[in-house]
């Protein structure tokens, strides 16, 4: 019987490094392009490694430490590939006294630490140090969405409904 072999099929191109470039490009390289450019490749990358911050301080003419310190600095930056869901604890002053840091606890008990992501991948926990929602203390972003008002127990409910250990 012959051997029957597949035909090569060519991998597909990956046009990231390229969009990236088109956007630094149209900001002339400049670098107070910095956060646009940090924004446009976390969209096309889903984080920042630090091979892609060395490659955008060297295009930009910036040092190193500059890029990395923005890319710390604003918490929509990540430096680690986010996970399925994402929850952003508001630590400010009216949801720390109603009880944002047994939220915290929690979070940290069950998937991770703020700052990180869950080892399964499932779930990524921020810190803010407030979104703006005092009214609606202790909240939480769940990705995206605003859970007013939440306790210890009902974030329990939602990490055990969606599936985090």
């Amino acid at each position: 019987m012959p051997v029957v072999t597949k035909p090569d099929v060519p991998a597909v191109k990956d046009n990231r490094e390229r969009f990236l470039e088109r956007a630094m490009s149209r900001h002339h390289y400049s670098g107070d392009a910095l956060i646009e450019v940090l924004h446009t490749a976390q969209e096309l990358y889903g984080f920042l490694t630090p091979a892609l911050l060395k490659t955008i301080a060297r295009k930009l003419r910036l040092p190193p430490s500059r890029v990395l310190g923005v890319a710390t600095f604003y918490h929509f930056f990540s430096l680690e590939p986010k996970g399925e869901h994402s929850m952003i604890v508001c630590t400010g002053t009216a949801c720390y006294v109603a009880g944002a840091q047994g939220l915290m606890r929690v979070l940290e008990h069950r998937c991770a630490k703020a700052g990180s992501t869950s080892p399964d991948g499932k779930m990524s926990v921020q810190a803010a140090r407030c979104i703006g929602s005092c009214g609606l203390a202790p909240a939480v972003i769940y990705d995206g969405k605003i859970l007013p008002r939440l306790t210890p127990d009902q974030l329990n409910a939602e990490l055990d409904r969606i599936g985090v250990k």
